[in-house]
């Protein structure tokens, strides 16, 4: 009798409220995935850097002027804009003043920076530099611009 007793399964019961349970949790995941309940958790920025930016060479560095699109499904944070090996910025400017940039998802914007060396070398007038931008979600984007 002792055997029979220790080979017994689990309660009907039991097992039933766990498949509901299963059931339940599986039903909420599915209905928020369609209703689009998750959909903010899996949204992510997709700057794209456009051929129209230019670097213009000053005596004191360069100014860059650079077009940028969001083509992702959520808002890119510029904080920087570096010209590699050059130096870099963190005074930034759009075409209605504001020092913060934020690019919606789906729009674009012209942002100008005036870049000052940190290394004392100067920009020179029809060279290749690469310019990068930094946003706040850890994403580095970047083009290569002739100077003019």
């Amino acid at each position: 009798m002792k055997n029979k007793l220790l080979k017994r399964g689990i309660e009907p019961i039991i097992a039933v409220v766990i498949l509901v349970a299963v059931t339940l949790v599986i039903a909420v995941g599915v209905i928020g995935w369609l209703m689009g309940w998750w959909g903010a958790l899996g949204a992510t920025e997709q700057l794209q850097i456009y051929g129209d930016t230019e670097l213009k060479v000053s005596d004191s560095g360069g100014t860059v002027t650079l077009h940028v699109g969001n083509r992702g499904s959520a808002s890119a944070v510029i904080y920087k804009i570096e010209i590699v090996n050059f130096g870099e910025t963190t005074q930034l400017t759009t075409s209605s003043g504001t020092t913060v940039i934020t690019v919606p998802p789906g729009g674009e914007a012209y942002i100008t920076a005036t870049i000052t060396s940190t290394s004392g070398g100067s920009l020179m007038a029809g060279a290749n530099y690469i310019i990068k931008v930094y946003t706040k979600a850890g994403n580095t984007y970047q083009i290569t611009v002739v100077a003019q």
